[in-house]
């Protein structure tokens, strides 16, 4: 008979019994935090009575209060999946509606069925998701509190002893302190520009399922403001880093592009200037991880591997990648964006450089949804050209913060192609130009097909552009 672990507290078996009398037929799934019964279309998920410093279900009232504050703040994002609390006995579940599990996201990873088309539904509802949330100025974030929180994961991973590697352990138990502590300042000031939310806090591929072709995240953190009270940019990191570590860091770099382009701006505090912390948010989801799985597998004394890949990925993120600047030109319809897209990934530190594109930034100064059409007379030389200066002033932000950077316009003016090779001098990183020509018939094709996106340009807009003075172009023409 196997011993029960020490953070087990209390026997649920007269509870867990009723549950499969009540549910039979049932598939049960078991994880370090609940036991969740499959029958019919619904799921029951009985909280596992645990005690851990980041988890108390220790009691039943505790159990109880705990299913109520999930159905709550999970209705936020999933309420065509909770429908409420039950009793059981003593005990308490929560009641959601069953869905297909070859929908979760994780499992779609596994066989190769995650798109950049699903990357950038999921970029669109997390940002709207943390655009609808009200800033947390005085919780959690400060930097003290980041300190405190990185020595408490590094004393946790390092408690796990030979249940992860112990050169791992210590190598991050160096680097994760030095990648915080020379943005203190940047920590503090997200939280006074209100970075700081009631976000998921559980954001991995696991907790997102595929619900009628859209991306749903479900499964909140409910138990812990602390963990849940955390910066978005930390919140969309735990997507980010499952995707990384299971090689898919295109998918990764689309996600965060998607999200930048649509998640509002933050006065005093830019998200791009927060890519600065993404290597440390990105190392510590992983470093929790390979926690969290050793402690998971110590219930049943399980094997540890992936918990040490996890170890590994975390100090991977934390590996150096001196920043670049690329520019893509080329007439409308000419493939810049995707090009883009397609070059960003590889190019910089991981998940890959940010695209950024003059049509989103026409949109955002014009204070309009991507989608929305500009209203006619908007595309002046004036207003052009606070385009291009909004998008070099993004592009710089990001470059500071030590990220790489594709930029995607037209740059039909060589003054506009002069000012980004400028931009990389100013701040003293690598240029690389890169200009698409494409047949006039080709670049109206694509430009009439277009659905959904931020720019512009019609049929009648790229036969004008055919027509125009580019000057001497010497970047390199693909």
């Amino acid at each position: 008979m196997s011993v029960r672990p020490s953070f087990v507290v209390e026997d649920q078996s007269d509870t867990i019994a009723v549950l499969e009398k009540r549910l039979a037929p049932f598939k049960r799934i078991d994880t370090h935090g609940a036991i969740v019964f499959l029958s019919g279309d619904r799921a029951y998920k009985l909280k596992r009575a645990v005690k851990f410093p980041y988890m108390d279900f220790s009691t039943a009232e505790r159990r109880r209060a705990m299913c109520e504050a999930e159905v709550a703040i999970n209705r936020q994002l999933a309420p065509e999946i909770y429908l409420g609390v039950e009793p059981v006995g003593a005990d308490w579940v929560v009641v959601m509606r069953q869905f297909d599990q070859d929908g979760l996201l994780d499992r779609m990873a596994e066989r190769g069925a995650l798109t950049p088309a699903i990357m950038a539904a999921l970029g669109r509802r997390i940002a709207r998701y943390h655009d609808g949330l009200a800033p947390i100025r005085d919780g959690f974030g400060r930097p003290d509190d980041y300190r405190h929180s990185v020595a408490a994961d590094i004393r946790q991973m390092l408690e796990q002893g030979a249940r992860l590697d112990p050169p791992t352990s210590a190598a991050l138990a160096e680097r994760m302190p030095a990648a915080l502590e020379p943005f203190l300042d940047l920590v503090a000031r997200r939280v006074e520009a209100g970075a700081i939310r009631r976000c998921h806090g559980d954001l991995h591929l696991r907790n997102i399922v595929l619900l009628d072709g859209e991306p749903v995240p479900f499964d909140a953190i409910e138990f812990s403001e602390r963990i849940a009270n955390i910066d978005v940019l930390y919140d969309l990191s735990f997507t980010l880093m499952d995707l990384c570590e299971r090689k898919l860091q295109p998918l990764a770099n689309r996600l965060l592009n998607e999200w930048l382009w649509r998640i509002a701006e933050l006065p005093g505090a830019a998200h791009e200037e927060a890519l600065a912390l993404l290597p440390m948010f990105l190392s510590r989801r992983a470093a929790i991880r390979a926690f969290v799985d050793a402690q998971a597998a110590s219930v049943n004394d399980g094997d540890t591997s992936r918990a040490r890949d996890y170890q590994r990925i975390a100090l991977s993120f934390l590996q150096p990648a001196p920043p670049r600047l690329m520019a893509i030109g080329g007439l409308s319809g000419s493939g810049k964006t995707t090009r883009a897209l397609q070059l960003a990934p590889d190019i910089g530190r991981t998940p890959g450089a940010v695209v950024v594109r003059s049509d989103v930034e026409r949109k955002r100064l014009a204070g309009i949804a991507l989608e929305e059409r500009m209203p006619a007379g908007s595309y002046t030389s004036d207003a052009s050209a606070r385009t291009y200066a909004a998008m070099f002033e993004r592009a710089g932000r990001v470059l500071r913060a030590g990220h790489s950077v594709v930029l995607d316009a037209v740059f039909a003016k060589p003054e506009e192609r002069g000012a980004a090779e400028d931009l990389a001098r100013r701040i003293g990183v690598p240029f690389e130009g890169l200009w698409l020509d494409v047949p006039m018939d080709v670049a109206r094709a694509r430009v009439a097909a277009r659905e959904g996106d931020a720019s512009d340009a019609t049929p009648a807009v790229v036969e004008r552009q055919f027509g125009y003075e580019l000057g001497a172009i010497t970047w390199r023409r693909a």
